[in-house]
């Protein structure tokens, strides 16, 4: 077939859902490396999991929520058009999670649940009092039960590099997405605990988090905050520094896999992409925070791709009702075993390799779907096509790196 090549941004697209729980755990330190595991929010191990779904069911939610994100992103493009880039900066667009995984926060430890991506920074939680919360089934944190528990002095050279208002000696922040969303409240440093592969759970004193106080918008109801994952000074990968040298990678199991292993979050040395098969592209700082289970490129390069990916496979095309995938055929077989092209993604020094496993998904029992869509907006490299990959993030090198790896190992 064609090769086709694209000059858009192609954003990463890896949202997680931080699950902080409680547990009696021991605890060992961030320096070398360690893992931790990251369950899908479909899972029946999810607080989000609903058992009358059927897969294509959640198949179409998924979906859904890759189509939302990108319209937020949408929104976020057309106000930086409109405003220019200086009053736009503070803003993120809010996304929904696909994975969770275990920690706690606090002293004693104290049941959370955050999204978490790596396109925000700021780690946030609703915290009583809060006069102005959105809904949240799990209890409020309470600081005042924490021991370790430290609000941030608004008159510390921190909370100027944080560019933190001033109120009542404490430093605050406010933070707004683009789908309208926001969190406002106090800096504090706390005691957030991860929990590791090992059994031994990892305890990160001191950390920066956002006490939240007036929180609004399309947050879910089950989750309670947001960790961020990115490059900015608040974030955790960067809280955690020379621990892990800048290092951080996951492994994300495909959502065809029968093994009840599940996906792994890696940090430090734990976190090294190596090896023959190992292929690395530059990071490109952006505006946009990333997090769909589709891949999106460019309405007319999409089309092309389509095209040409219809003519290879010469199968009869098939309308698949509630899915929001144009390139769709009549297949019993495994995604697996479907017959498809291979595709080659042309990052910057980097090509990556998808069969059918990564680039068609099983719609009904009786259709597979092609899992790219069109967009209007940028380009994002979608969870789907990252799965049984692993994708290593080098904040000190600024790169990004995949290497083919069979996830439930």
């Amino acid at each position: 077939m064609a090769a086709y090549h694209s000059c858009a941004l192609v954003a990463l697209s890896t949202t997680l859902l931080f699950l902080l729980c409680a547990s009696s755990f021991s605890l060992a330190s961030a320096k070398g490396g360690f893992s931790v595991d990251l369950i899908h929010r479909d899972s029946p191990k999810s607080p989000f999991y609903n058992p009358s779904l059927t897969p294509s069911q959640r198949l179409a939610n998924a979906l859904g929520r890759s189509i939302n994100r990108l319209n937020h992103f949408s929104t976020a493009a057309s106000s930086l058009s409109q405003h220019g880039p200086n009053q736009v900066e503070a803003t993120l667009i809010m996304n929904r999670g696909e994975y969770l995984m275990e920690a706690s926060i606090g002293s004693p430890p104290f049941p959370i649940k955050a999204i978490a991506d790596t396109g925000s920074d700021l780690i946030w939680t609703q915290c009583k009092p809060c006069p102005s919360c959105y809904q949240q089934t799990d209890p409020l944190f309470d600081p005042k039960r924490s021991s370790t528990y430290k609000t941030l002095p608004c008159s510390s050279n921190q909370c100027a590099s944080l560019n933190g208002t001033c109120s009542s000696s404490n430093c605050r922040y406010s933070v707004g997405y683009g789908d309208g969303s926001h969190s406002r409240g106090e800096y504090a440093q706390e005691t957030l605990t991860l929990g590791s592969t090992t059994g031994r759970n990892v305890a990160l004193p001191k950390t920066l988090i956002g006490c939240g106080h007036d929180n609004n918008g399309t947050f879910d109801e089950k989750s309670s905050g947001i960790v961020g994952l990115g490059g900015g000074n608040e974030s955790l990968i960067t809280q955690l520094g020379a621990s892990i040298d800048g290092k951080f990678s996951h492994c994300l199991v495909s959502i065809q896999s029968q093994a009840k292993t599940t996906s792994k979050l890696n940090f430090g040395t734990n976190a090294v992409v190596s090896g023959s098969e190992v292929v690395s592209t530059p990071i490109v700082q952006g505006l946009y925070p990333s997090g769909t289970t589709l891949t999106f490129f460019p309405s007319d390069f999409y089309a092309n791709l389509e095209a040409e990916v219809d003519k290879a496979i010469g199968r009869e095309r098939v309308d698949v009702p509630n899915v929001p995938l144009s390139l769709c055929y009549k297949s019993s077989e495994s995604e697996a075993e479907f017959k498809a092209p291979t595709l080659t993604v042309h990052f910057i020094g980097a090509d990556v390799k998808l069969d059918a496993a990564h680039t068609f998904v099983r719609a009904t029992e009786e259709a597979v779907c092609f899992a790219f869509a069109p967009t209007r907006s940028i380009s994002i490299y979608g969870n789907l096509s990252q799965m049984d990959f692993l994708v290593g993030y080098d904040k000190k090198k600024q790169t990004v790196s995949f290497k083919p790896t069979d996830c439930t190992k």
